[in-house]
């Protein structure tokens, strides 16, 4: 099977999926989006596939959405907020929802950053283990005046609780991987030359396990109150088209593109 912005290979019984636009820092462009939401509903056609590792070629494992590959466009019949909030309902949502819901293992290998998106990403995976150098940002509020999405809001407060997860939204500093496990948000911080060998080993146990089991208990898991993750998208796609309307976010990306910091003036 053959993506224009990863890397499909199967091995036996898991499945290797590669983010590949390392020139980019695996920015999620729609190109990329579109290949992991077809990738997804490959893995879960496919009854040989028993378990996927998640990884990413390059120094990075994936920097958030690409704002200067493009996934706002000059549609001047709509505003930005609206545009993003269908780009998120349309699009990075059923995405996030189809990697989430894979009725099989997945064990996510993180190297260098996880940023943004790229950090909610990382979090659909059922094993999550990262490289010592990596590091975890939620850098929607300080960078761009957003908040995060992709999931983040569903996944920070049950995997670090709310204390840290506001922390960690609101301030955006870097969370290094031995904190991160420490924390409880990836299962593993481990040596960087033994990432994806330790990713291809838990997947292997996987293939070789009772995948019944498995999907079963992935099931229940994934079942948590108050809110399921498809509230809790929308809910995030919601507020987020609000903000992508403020003259904070078009300062945002207009710092972002020039490669200065922002100067956010709260409106």
């Amino acid at each position: 099977m053959q993506f224009d912005t990863l890397l499909f290979g199967q091995r036996e019984s898991v499945a290797y999926v590669t983010l590949n636009r390392p020139d980019r820092l695996n920015a999620l462009n729609d190109a990329l989006i579109h290949d992991l939401h077809a990738a997804a509903d490959a893995i879960d056609g496919d009854a040989g596939i028993r378990a996927v590792v998640l990884n990413a070629a390059g120094r990075g494992f994936c920097a958030g959405a690409d704002l200067i590959g493009g996934n706002l466009s000059d549609d001047t019949q709509r505003s930005r907020g609206d545009q993003i909030r269908t780009h998120l309902r349309d699009h990075f949502n059923p995405m996030v929802s189809a990697w989430y819901r894979l009725r099989v293992p997945v064990v996510v290998a993180v190297n260098g950053v996880a940023a943004g998106a790229g950090a909610s990403l990382a979090l659909v995976g059922d094993i999550v283990l990262a490289a010592r150098s990596a590091t975890f940002l939620q850098l929607f509020a300080p960078k761009l005046g957003l908040m995060p999405d992709l999931g983040s809001t569903f996944f920070l407060p049950r995997l670090v609780g709310t204390a840290r997860a506001k922390g960690l939204a609101l301030l955006g500093d870097a969370l290094s991987a031995a904190d991160a496990a420490h924390w409880g948000l990836i299962w593993d911080c481990v040596e960087d030359g033994e990432l994806l060998g330790r990713a291809e080993a838990i997947a292997r146990r996987f293939a070789a396990g009772p995948t019944q089991a498995y999907r079963h208990i992935k099931e229940v898991f994934n079942v948590e109150p108050p809110r399921t993750l498809d509230e809790q998208l929308s809910l995030e796609a919601e507020h987020q088209g609000v903000l992508a309307d403020t003259q904070d976010f078009a300062e945002g990306v207009a710092a972002f593109r020039n490669k200065r910091a922002p100067k956010f003036a709260g409106e």
